[in-house]
C-alpha cells in the first residue's frame, strides 16, 4: 500500500505567518502538484504501522494491567513489541522504558542524575530546557555543526555527570562522532574509578533524528542511555523510548500506578506501541536503500540550487559519512525564510524554515546560531528533507518551485542580477 498526500499538511506554515505578510489564495490559482518536504518535522504513518494499530483502538483494547485473559493476551502483545523494539537497539527488553514520544524520553535520561549535566549546544530544546533547570554547562559545536570529542573531555568537570549529545541534528543533518564522545566518557569513568570517586558519569544520546538513516545499536553507539522517537520512523506521534544501560537508575517524573517497572506510570498506549516497533523495524529493513536513494535526490538538489544560486550557503557537514542522507539545509543571504515558505506554498511545495519549535516562534535558529552563522545568512535559510515517499519528480518539481521564488524574491530586493533558468 503506497503512501499518499491527498491533503497538504498546514500546520508548519501557519504557525509561522508573519503578519506583514498574508497570502491570498483566493487570487492565486492553485499549485499544480503536492510535493511535502519537512519530513524532519513530521512523518506519516506507514501503512504496515497503521494495520498494526487498528486492532488495539477496537477489539484487543483491553488495560494490558488488567488480570483477565483479553487483558493478559493485550499485555503480551505489549511485552512483544517491547522485545521487538529492544532487538533493533540489540538490548534487552528489560532496558527499555515506553514513553510518550521523544521529548519525556528527553527530561527522564536528564532526571536519571543528580549533578553536573553537560549538553551540545545544538541539542534539542527538550534536552536544553530539560538541562537548563539544573546546574549545566554547553559544549560547542564546529561551523558544520558537529562536536569535537577534544572539547567534552575539556568541559567534564569533578561535577558533571550526563554528558547529552544527540546523535543527529535535525536541522543542518550534522551526525555526531558518539562513538568517539562515549569513548572520553568511558575514559573519565575508569579514571573515577581508580581514584575511588563515587560519582558517576553518563552518555545519552537522542537518536530521534537518526533512527532510520543511522545504526541505533546501543552496543556500536557506546551510549548509556538512549532516546528514540516513533513520530521520526513513520510511526504515531507521542510515542517513544527511552533505553537504559543495567545499573542506570531512572527516576520517575510521573507517579501512579507503577507501570514501566515503576519508572513511567499511567496505561501504556498499547496500539501507539505495536506501530511502533513496526515502524522501526521497517526503518531499520530500508534504512541501506533508502539513505543511498535520499543521498542521490538531495545531492541532485543540492548541486541544481548552487549551481542557480552560486551566493546560497549550505550548512552542516561536507562529508557525506558526517550528514544525514535526505536532509539539505540552504541559505539565501539577504531574503526572508518566512516569506519563501509562504511563497513555495502557494507553489505546492511545503518546506521547513529550521526545527518546528523554533520556527512556530518566529526566532532565529540556536542551532545556526551555535555555528556562529550571521543573522542574516540563517533569517534565509530552509530546512529541505525528504522523506520515503519522496519521488524524483517531486524533487525536480520542487527545485524548479524554489528557484522561481528565489529569483523573484531577490529581484524584489534588488539583490542584482541572479542566474536565468
Amino acid at each position: 500500500m503506497p503512501f499518499s498526500f491527498k491533503h497538504r499538511p498546514q500546520e508548519a506554515v501557519t504557525t509561522q505567518t508573519p503578519t506583514h505578510f498574508s497570502p491570498a489564495p483566493s487570487t492565486h490559482p492553485a499549485p499544480r502538484r503536492d510535493v511535502y518536504l519537512d519530513y524532519a518535522a513530521a512523518t506519516p504513518m506507514a501503512p504496515e504501522a497503521v494495520a498494526a494499530m487498528l486492532p488495539y483502538l477496537s477489539e484487543r483494547f483491553q488495560n494490558p494491567s488488567a488480570p483477565y485473559a483479553a487483558a493478559r493476551a493485550v499485555g503480551a502483545d505489549l511485552e512483544d513489541a517491547r522485545a521487538r523494539l529492544a532487538h533493533v537497539l540489540g538490548a534487552r527488553p528489560a532496558n527499555v522504558t515506553l514513553t510518550a514520544g521523544a521529548t519525556e524520553a528527553n527530561n527522564l535520561a536528564i532526571a536519571a542524575v543528580s549533578g553536573q549535566v553537560l549538553v551540545a549546544a545544538t541539542e534539542h530544546q527538550s534536552v536544553l530546557e530539560a538541562a537548563a533547570a539544573r546546574d549545566h554547562a554547553t559544549i560547542p559545536v564546529g561551523p558544520d555543526g558537529r562536536v569535537d570529542p577534544a572539547d567534552v573531555a575539556r568541559a567534564i568537570g569533578p561535577a558533571t555527570e550526563l554528558v547529552s549529545v544527540s546523535l543527529a541534528n535535525g536541522e543542518v543533518g550534522a551526525i555526531q562522532p558518539i562513538r568517539k564522545i562515549a569513548a572520553v566518557v568511558a575514559a573519565e569513568r575508569a579514571r573515577r574509578l581508580a581514584g575511588r570517586e563515587g560519582r558517576p558519569i553518563l552518555l545519552h544520546t537522542d537518536a530521534s533524528q537518526a533512527a532510520g538513516y543511522c545504526s541505533v545499536n546501543v552496543s556500536s553507539l557506546g551510549a548509556d542511555l538512549v532516546t528514540v522517537s516513533a513520530a521520526k520512523v513513520y510511526g504515531p506521534k507521542q510515542v517513544g523510548l527511552l533505553y537504559a544501560a543495567d545499573g542506570v537508575r531512572l527516576r520517575p517524573l510521573v507517579r501512579g500506578g507503577g507501570q514501566e517497572g515503576g519508572v513511567r506510570s499511567g496505561t501504556q498506549n498499547v496500539a501507539g506501541v505495536m506501530a511502533f516497533a513496526c515502524a522501526l523495524e521497517l526503518a531499520e529493513r530500508l534504512r541501506p536503500r533508502e539513505c543511498r536513494r535520499l543521498a542521490t535526490l538531495r545531492d541532485a538538489l543540492q548541486a541544481r540550487l548552487v549551481r542557480e544560486f552560486p551566493w546560497c550557503v549550505v550548512a552542516g557537514p561536507r562529508k557525506a559519512a558526517n550528514r544525514l542522507p535526505g536532509l539539505l539545509h540552504v541559505s539565501f543571504p539577504g531574503l526572508e525564510a518566512r516569506r519563501l515558505v509562504i511563497l513555495l506554498e502557494r507553489e505546492g511545495v511545503s518546506v521547513g524554515t529550521g526545527s518546528a519549535c523554533a520556527a512556530s516562534k518566529m526566532r532565529v535558529s540556536h542551532v545556526l546560531s551555535a555555528m556562529g552563522v550571521p543573522e542574516r545568512v540563517a533569517a534565509g535559510s530552509l530546512r529541505i528533507t525528504l522523506g520515503r515517499p519522496t519521488t524524483e519528480g517531486d524533487v525536480d518539481y520542487a527545485a524548479d518551485a524554489i528557484c522561481r521564488v528565489v529569483r523573484a524574491e531577490a529581484a524584489r530586493m534588488g539583490l542584482g542580477e541572479v542566474r536565468d533558468a
